[in-house]
Formats: C-alpha cells, structure tokens, sequence
C-alpha cells in the first residue's frame, strides 16, 4: 500500500511541472485565508480528519487486506508462475511465496487459481511473505475429517498404496489407514486391486494424539446389508434352493455368503462320496445353488446342503447288484475294525478285518489294505433300506480247511510261523487260514516252560507234528517236541533204580538240594539222604556218588540219595563178615557166645553206634 501511495505522490509532482503556476487561495483573497485559517492543524502538524472518515477508512481495511500476524487459513490467488515457486496475493502489502513442490498433487496449477494458504512467515530478510499451501491444507483437512469424524459424513478418498494390514488412503490431503477388514464385508485376497482407485469412506476413528485416522469402506455398505439381511431371513423356509457365492473354505465346511446372510455347508453335506476336505468339491467366489437344511429360532446359524440337491447314490444303485457279486472299488476309510470301499459314487460297503482273510489270527486292517488302494471284493450282505453292504475280500480264494484233511492229517510233520502266545500256548500259521495251537507242554520233552516266551519269539520257525484235527471246529492242535525222539526214554534205563552215579551238589534248596546229571536231567536229594558216611551233611559244590531211588519218566521227576551209596556198602560188608565168621566157626568151632559177640559188634557199627 505505501508503495501504491508514493506511485500517487510521484504522479502529481509531474503534473505540477508539465503546467504553468498556479494562483493560492491566500494570494487571491488574503483576509479570507487568514480568517479561515484552522492554527489547531497548523500547530500540531496534521489535519484533522473527521470521525465519519476515519470509520469509512477502518471498514475498507477490514474488507480488503488480511491480517498478517493471525496463523488463519485465508484464500489467494495465483499470479505468477517461477520454475520454482507460485506467487500468491492474499491481498496484503505484498504478494506472498509457495514453492512448487507444496502443488505436487495438483501439476495443473495456473495463474487465476484460488488456493488456501497459511502464513508461516509475515516477512523474511526482503521483507517478502512467506506463505504455506501444505500447512493450511492440513489445517483444513484435519478441520474436514473431524467434521465427517462427527457427522458420519461419506469422503472420498484415494488408495495410495498397501502396507500391512491394509491401505494408506489420501483423504483431504491426510494419510489414513483402511484395515483389510474394513475393504469389505468379504475377505480380500488381492488388495493389489484397489491401489490408485478413488473411493468412498467413513471415517471410524481419529487419533488426536498421535493423529492418526482410520477409515472404512466396509460400514457403507454394512447398512444396505444389514436391510438385505432382514428381508433374507424373513423369507427364509428349509428345503428352500438359493444362490451363493463361496465366502470362505475352512476344514469342516464352506462359508457360502447368500447375499448378506450366511450359511454353513458342512464336509458331509457337500458330497454323497468321502472327500478329506472341501477344497476338493468347490473353490473361492464359485457361485452354486445350495438348498437350507435347518436353523436356529432369530436364523442366524443356517445350515446349507448341497449334495441334497443331487439323488441319492443308493436310489440309483441298479437293481441288478445282488449278493455274491464281485465288485470294484477304492479304499476310502480305514477303520481298527475293518475298510470302507467304495463301489460307486457315495456308495460304500463295509470289509471287516476277518473278512479280509481265512486266517483266524486277527489282524488289522492296515495289514491288509491301504487307502487309495483298488480292491476287488465280493458282496455278502446287501440292505438297500438301511443303505448298508458288507464285503469280503477272502472270498475270492478258496477255503483252505476244505481239504484239511489231505493237506493236515494227524501225524504229518509241517514247519510253520509263530504267530501270537497265550498263557497256555503258542499259535502257530501253517499257511495262510490255516493256523494251530502247541500247548507248552507240547514244546520241549525235557525243559519246564512257564511262559511260551521264554522257548521262542514271535516269527520264530518251528517244526511241528499234527496232533488232533477238529474240521467242523477249524481247530489243530500241534506239537512240536514230537519232532524229536523222547530222551527220557533213553534215560529210563541209564537212569534205572539202583544204578549209581557221580555228581555235583548244584544248589541247595528247601528240605533237600538239587543235581544235575546232564542237561535235561536234573534231580532231588533230599536232606536225610545228604548225609555222609562220617556223619556230616553234604554242601553246595560237594562232589559225591548218588543212588536214583526214584526215577517217574510221565512227571520228569528223578530223586537220588548219597545215604543209600555208604549204607549199602556196609550192608554188603555185614553179609561178607557173617558169611566169614560162620567159615571160621565152622573151622574153629568157637562158642556159640562169641559168634554172638562179633555179629553184635557189626550190627552196632550198622546202626552208627
């Protein structure tokens, strides 16, 4: 404004030196000036302007220039364009500076323009103003948000790029943050889609601290849904076939979004076959027709089917199919009782474990099949009402106890697998079905068996000799130390009573002690008959000769006494002695008394005194 002033003052000068002088006032009629002549003006050195005046002077000030020392967001206008800078006028005694890097946003800048701007220098060393346009874009849109913030109003904003969890998005010039959960009521699975798009928002919360501000675009269009969801669940009836669309996959089910509401499909409802999961029926965003199956009181758990659209794979078994016919199928479930096959689509018959073979061993299922596997089966049973076929797979071979008698006859010798122990036996596989029992007092002729563990392990080979054969009972019962010549009756006769025999006192137990002859023959001597000819009784380790007083080949029970070795001697020695007193009596014919003395004197020594 001073410079437009001094432009004034200049202009007038040149005007007075152009024309010729003029007359005063003063010259022209001296006693008038002088009488009219304001000496108040003259003395302090200004005129005085009246009130009127100086109000009409403020009002224009007001209307016409800013406010310079206020931090207010006022409106200019472009006037020139630098390459570096745009010079705005907020009308102020001058024009103000915004560098260009603040217009990024808008390359279409042009002189005439109305920006907002913000003064953040009144005036730098050139006395120029210094103005901001970012600063007072911020103050508005921070201004802006809070009013949408408050009044729920709907901003447009552009998504600017990703990060995680979400979006950036310019709203009013303001970076907000759009969660991925607020893009859409549906999961995003490719937010690349939406980057450098322009969008409607609502602002859902602000951080004034931190200021932060989070958007959705989510909540626009929860409302419709919501008034679609309603009149959904109002018509909703089961047995009722919609539309849907595939909202998510989980292991237990489909998600299936019926235009606002949704519903559940559960594995099993999906097919008539077996799948593993859901994936293998359908896949995201696949639209498909599903029919309502059940839900709850206010509708908001739905239950959805979709192979109920479809016929019964049963219903549409041909009638030809009937018992005794060989089928073909997959492996679809493996269970400890048996296998699931699968005959045809959704069509499944059951092999238990014990029909899978002619064994009467056991086994599981596993042993036999697994999944996946094409199998080829014969139909046992078959009820179309309950949906029911069981299977079997042994079937298809012969029974081999249909010639047991050829192949088995009692007293054949066959070598065959061990199978399993029981307390009492051991079962043995002859062939495939064909399986027989050795009791453990078949096992071995000479040892004592507690336990069958204790002679052989499982998948041990053994020889055995067919004992009895029951046909009608599918029973054999083996054995196999008939295999092997009975030693005891060897040992019967080299073990006879009487006969005597050097060993080693092995151990000492209760009322006695035990020695072993050989391997198999271990015997009992009990504690009377450990004593030694001196008196003194027999000890662990001891070598001594044994007389068998007891031998019992069917119980294996042998006992041996020393007693009886020494005692015997003496016995013999009484008869000797007897036999030569009577030669020399009969020579020397002694008293009859001392005869009588000397067999007193042996039968003494006999009986230990």
């Amino acid at each position: 404004m001073a410079e437009k002033a001094q432009d004034a003052k200049v202009e007038a000068t040149e005007a007075k030196q152009n024309n010729a002088p003029e007359v005063s006032e003063a010259q022209k009629n001296p006693e008038k000036f002088l009488k009219e002549f304001n000496w108040h003006n003259y003395q302090e050195g200004i005129d005085e302007v009246e009130d009127s005046q100086l109000k009409e002077f403020e009002k224009l000030v007001s209307e016409n220039f800013v406010d310079t020392l206020d931090d207010e967001v006022v409106e200019g206008e472009v006037v020139h364009i630098t390459d570096r800078d745009a010079i705005i006028d907020i009308n102020a005694k001058s024009e103000g500076v915004i560098s260009l890097n603040e217009f990024r946003y808008n390359p279409n800048l042009a002189v005439g323009d109305k920006v907002e701007v913000l003064i953040d220098v009144r005036e730098d060393a050139t006395g120029q103003l210094v103005l901001s346009h970012r600063k007072a874009r911020v103050i508005k849109a921070w201004d802006r948000v809070n009013k949408a913030h408050e009044t729920g109003e709907i901003v447009n904003g552009f998504v600017k790029c990703r990060t995680k969890g979400g979006m950036i998005v310019d709203v009013f010039g303001i970076e907000a943050f759009l969660p991925g959960s607020q893009i859409d009521v549906k999961p995003i699975r490719d937010y690349d889609q939406y980057v450098n798009k322009t969008m409607e928002f609502k602002v859902v919360k602000i951080n004034h601290e931190f200021k932060n501000v989070v958007v959705s675009h989510k909540a626009l269009i929860e409302a419709d849904i919501e008034e679609q969801k309603k009149e959904i669940i109002g018509q909703l009836e089961k047995g009722q076939v919609l539309e849907g669309v595939v909202k998510n996959i989980t292991s237990y089910g489909v998600f299936i979004d019926l235009g606002g509401v949704d519903g559940l499909i559960h594995i099993t409802d999906l097919s008539w076959s077996r799948i593993n999961h859901p994936n293998e029926i359908v896949e995201l965003d696949q639209k498909l027709n599903v029919v309502i199956l059940d839900f709850d009181e206010d509708k908001s758990r739905i239950q959805l089917g979709l192979k109920q659209l479809s016929k019964h794979p049963w219903d549409a078994l041909g009638e030809e199919v009937a018992v005794g016919d060989k089928v073909k199928g997959k492996v679809v479930v493996i269970a400890d009782y048996g296998a699931f096959i699968e005959v045809a689509e959704g069509v499944e018959g059951l092999v238990h474990v014990s029909e899978m073979s002619w064994s009467t061993h056991l086994r599981s299922a596993n042993d036999f099949v697994n999944v996946g596997d094409e199998v080829e089966a014969v139909i046992l049973t078959l009820d179309r009402e309950d949906r029911k076929m069981s299977l079997g797979i042994k079937q298809l071979t012969p029974d081999p106890w249909t010639d047991i008698t050829t192949k088995y006859p009692v007293g054949s010798r066959h070598t065959g697998t061990v199978r399993n122990f029981t307390n009492f036996g051991v079962f043995v596989e002859l062939e495939e079905g064909i399986d027989g029992l050795i009791y453990i007092s078949d096992l071995s002729w000479t040892k004592k068996i507690k336990h069958p563990s204790e002679f052989c392990n499982v998948g041990d080979k053994l020889d055995v000799v067919v004992l009895e054969l029951d046909v009608e009972g599918r029973k054999l019962s083996l054995g196999h130390k008939q295999t092997t010549e009975n030693p005891w009756d060897k040992y019967e006769s080299e073990f006879a009573l009487g006969t005597t025999h050097t060993a080693e006192i092995a151990d000492v137990v209760d009322k006695g002690a035990t020695i072993e002859f050989n391997e198999d023959i271990v015997a009992f001597v009990p504690s009377r008959h450990m004593e030694k000819e001196d008196g003194k009784m027999l000890k662990k380790g001891d070598t001594a000769e044994f007389k068998i007083i007891e031998f019992n080949k069917e119980f294996k029970r042998v006992v041996a006494s020393h007693t009886a070795v020494f005692k015997e001697e003496e016995i013999a020695n009484v008869k000797a002695a007897s036999k030569k007193a009577e030669a020399q009596a009969a020579e020397a014919k002694p008293t009859l008394g001392d005869a009588n003395e000397a067999l007193q004197a042996l039968k003494d020594k006999m009986d230990g005194k």
